[in-house]
């Protein structure tokens, strides 16, 4: 295939830039450079009837004068309602040779003000139409390509690109082969490719745009899920588990002794998790569930069917924090039971280390709770038969598949993955495609829901009172400040300044107040903030390292500063640090009095709603899949150029179901029908680093 740079239009230049700014290679990766919006040039507008604040106009008109006039050229031009403007600052020799006064032209462009009158600055300017037709560009929808000012610069106009995508369609289009069988396109009433790439790019008219859109969408999500869900065949399939057929009697003992029974919910999920271990092939499964749903509980009872088997249980949390909190809740579930519980992280000593190392060697110890102080390499395990990986997207995949290689059994320990960051369901079935999924969707009872208000920044006195009252009661508050990044001195002064806003207004005594950020040691992070889980300090200043996991149930009230910076998910998962008790708990954002659009309808919606699956839906719609927080770094197995997580829900279900039909049939795609498949899948674009069998 002919080079980039050799393409008509093109050259060395044009194409270091293309691939510096849009990050095309090959004139594969420009073909797949879609427009994200059309124009429609099929009419012509009269001069009379052109108003400044539309997107794009089209006149045929007769030039009447070009001077130019200090550095720019002003062409009048007149059609029969009336005369307009034509300004050009660039190519003014060229164009004031082409536009002769007397001679027709269509000008398409989009009109600007200046001195109260309407001009075109810098239209395309095409000869006009011949053979009666009504309009060169008659019928035309024009695609508009992703840009940015360095191509604009150079010479790279809408024009230009279109010149150079015609160029390139007719270098690959004769040898396109279609990597979907026939069988398939008829079934699913799509256009063959070369159709749908000609027609994207050139539409013959709105339908054939449609149909070639809709192929083009479903191809990506197709062969996305193909290639996850054939992950999962040959795992389930060939990948042998640890088979686990008992519960055992310390499960029984801990499940007797809760002091509640479980949700509906947390029961479905524990089934399923049993047959799981129970099947012979290895479990890998995803557990979501929101703040406060009762993950912990899923993973305990989890873990005592794998001791109860007689093998070893490991969870990993990112966090000291978030580790040494699971340890206190998991060792007071477990105190039933005869199974011996440790922590194992950074700040471990050498002595308790060596103690721990030789007691999961031994297999005295069933369940270690740490950190990422379980993947090394001192750490060896006697027979681990089941990781639990809390908060999975902090974890680097490379870190966690260490885990794996620490075990002597010869077999893969069943995985549970568990997630508090409610991920939207078209999201959930590409970040986690090849994963098994239960949804914990039930709230334990006896939770009130947390009462959520927003208020303007001069209401800090009420506020103040409010929070008086809160503690006169017995109760705490968290005050959280945005620290983007640690490095940003502005967040960290209004951290700084808004501590001493709150140490003024709650005086000690009788006030205590407390203070956490990124900046502090470990050991000054750990003080406080278990200061503050002792209930020894009232306020808890911070920024959202506080975010995961920190269970304060006597905290009620959660003032959230500056709301309009947190993305929606942030802000749920914050407010699911309070109303853990049995008191109602609040949680007050306190915001900007001018509010973006966007800001002010994340803020209404956090107020409206409880459900974190709601909120992660239209935080999906507002910021796009691959800004979501926590998954942004996760990333997607593939780049999707045209089909959009938030806006295909609908076109990905029906694709995942397509390709686990056509796998259900064909597992190994060994059929000849499928050739087609197996060449596309071939693509370095699907060579996922297989790490099915760790998240």
């Amino acid at each position: 295939m002919t080079e980039l740079q050799y393409l008509p239009g093109v050259g060395p230049k044009r194409a270091a830039l293309l691939r510096q700014e849009l990050d095309i290679q090959t004139v594969r990766d420009l073909i797949q450079l879609y427009p994200f919006r059309y124009i429609d040039r099929s009419g012509i507008q009269r001069i009379a009837d052109i108003r400044p604040d539309v997107a794009y106009v089209q006149i045929m008109a007769r030039v009447t004068s070009a001077e130019i006039i200090k550095k720019r050229l002003s062409v009048k031009v007149a059609d029969s309602s009336g005369e307009i403007e034509v300004v050009f600052f660039k190519g003014i020799k060229w164009m004031s040779e082409k536009l002769k006064p007397g001679s027709v032209f269509v000008f398409f462009g989009k009109p600007s003000c200046f001195n109260d009158k309407i001009n075109l600055v810098h239209p395309e300017v095409d000869n006009p139409p011949q053979n009666g037709q009504s309009s060169p560009t008659a019928g035309v929808l024009s695609g508009v390509y992703p840009s940015t000012e360095k191509l604009k610069n150079s010479g790279i106009t809408g024009k230009v690109m279109a010149k150079i995508m015609s160029a390139a369609l007719s270098e690959c289009l004769p040898d396109a082969q279609d990597n979907i069988p026939d069988y398939l396109l008829k079934e699913k009433g799509l256009v063959p490719l070369r159709f749908a790439l000609q027609n994207i790019h050139f539409p013959k008219d709105s339908t054939s745009l449609e149909k070639a859109i809709r192929r083009l969408k479903f191809e990506e999500l197709f062969f996305l899920q193909l290639s996850l869900l054939k992950q999962k065949y040959v795992r389930s399939n060939g990948v042998e588990g640890i088979p686990m057929p008992k519960v055992g009697k310390d499960f029984n003992a801990c499940y007797e002794a809760l002091p509640y029974s479980l949700t509906g919910a947390q029961k479905r999920v524990i089934k399923e998790i049993r047959s799981d271990m129970m099947s012979g092939h290895q479990m890998n499964r995803l557990l979501q569930g929101d703040v406060g749903s009762g993950k912990t509980m899923v993973a305990v009872l989890s873990a005592l069917i794998a001791t109860g088997n007689g093998y070893q249980a490991c969870i990993m949390a990112p966090t000291e924090v978030l580790a040494s909190q699971h340890y206190a809740n998991v060792q007071k579930y477990l105190s039933t039971t005869s199974v011996k519980c440790a922590l194992l992280t950074g700040s471990s000593g050498t002595k308790e280390r060596r103690e721990i190392h030789a007691g999961l060697e031994d297999g005295s110890i069933g369940i270690i709770i740490g950190t990422h102080a379980l993947i090394e390499d001192s750490v060896r395990f006697n027979n681990l038969g089941l990781a639990i990986i809390d908060e999975q997207h902090r974890f680097g995949v490379d870190q966690r598949s260490r885990l794996w290689s620490k075990n002597r059994i010869g077999l893969p320990p069943h995985v549970l993955v568990m997630t508090a960051t409610p991920i939207p369901r078209t999201l959930a079935m590409t970040l986690y495609g090849d994963l098994d999924v239960s949804v914990i969707d039930e709230m334990p009872p006896g939770r009130k829901p947390v009462q959520t208000l927003q208020i303007g920044q001069g209401k800090r006195f009420e506020l103040y009172n409010f929070m008086k009252k809160e503690i006169d009661k017995g109760r705490q508050v968290f005050v959280v400040y945005p620290l983007i990044f640690e490095s940003e001195k502005l967040d960290l002064q209004n951290l700084e300044k808004g501590y001493e806003d709150i140490v003024g207004a709650f005086p000690f005594p009788p006030y205590k107040v407390a203070i956490v950020h990124g900046k502090q040691s470990a050991e000054e992070k750990a003080f406080n903030m278990s200061a503050f889980a002792a209930g020894r300090a009232n306020i808890l200043v911070s920024t959202t390292v506080i975010e995961v996991g920190v269970d304060v149930p006597n905290a009620s009230v959660m003032v959230i500063e500056s709301a309009q910076r947190f993305g929606l998910s942030q802000l749920h998962q914050l407010r699911g640090r309070v109303g853990r008790g049995a008191e109602q708990a609040f949680c007050i954002l306190v915001r900007d009095n001018k509010l973006s659009k966007e800001s002010k309808k994340r803020i209404d919606l956090l107020c409206s709603t409880e459900d974190g699956f709601v909120l992660a839906e239209e935080d999906m719609k507002m910021r796009g899949p691959g800004d979501m927080d926590g998954t942004q770094q996760s990333g997607l197995p593939i780049k999707l150029n045209i089909a959009s997580l938030a806006k295909d829900g609908i076109l990905l279900s029906e694709a995942r179901a397509t390709a686990e039909k056509v796998l259900s049939a064909d597992p190994t795609l060994s059929d000849p029908i499928n050739e087609a498949l197996v060449r596309e899948l071939r693509k370095g674009k699907y060579k996922i680093k297989d790490y099915s069998q760790i998240s």
